[in-house]
């Protein structure tokens, strides 16, 4: 399995980090859109579907947090099914039984690894748990 063609949301603030990942989704072929404060997705990911996966940052501004945007997609019949993955730099002792428990697809800890990290999204979208804490 590659990325070729694989439809990706990406909520992100940091512009370093959303220009790292979505450079590095978009040479294993992906086709990338994204969020940058969470206070859009849902119109975003409509606009966008359909989506493949969704990677999602739990730390955002304007006291909106990862998973108030995940309760929110969540909420939309269209993207119940669609895998969520944290990429984050929260602290995974906490984030990870959090993300877990909420439902979340995966975690991936940032900084992210730049070799290793279109391989963990095909994991994911082939259905393989991905829980990386650095």
């Amino acid at each position: 399995m590659s990325l070729q063609n694989k439809r990706i949301y990406l909520v992100e603030d940091g512009v370093e980090n959303r220009a790292i990942i979505q450079t590095l989704l978009e040479r294993s072929g992906a086709k990338i859109a994204f969020d940058r404060w969470g206070t859009d997705t849902i119109k975003g990911l409509q606009l966008f579907a359909p989506v493949d996966i969704i990677l999602l940052d739990l730390m955002l501004p304007n006291k909106v947090t990862g998973y108030d945007v995940f309760d929110r997609i969540r909420e939309i019949a269209d993207f119940v099914d669609v895998p969520i993955v944290a990429v984050s730099a929260a602290d995974p002792s906490e984030a990870v039984p959090k993300t877990r428990a909420k439902g979340f697809a995966g975690f991936i800890a940032k900084p992210i690894d730049f070799e290793l990290f279109p391989l963990q999204i095909e994991r994911i979208l082939n259905h393989e748990s991905v829980w990386q804490l650095r």
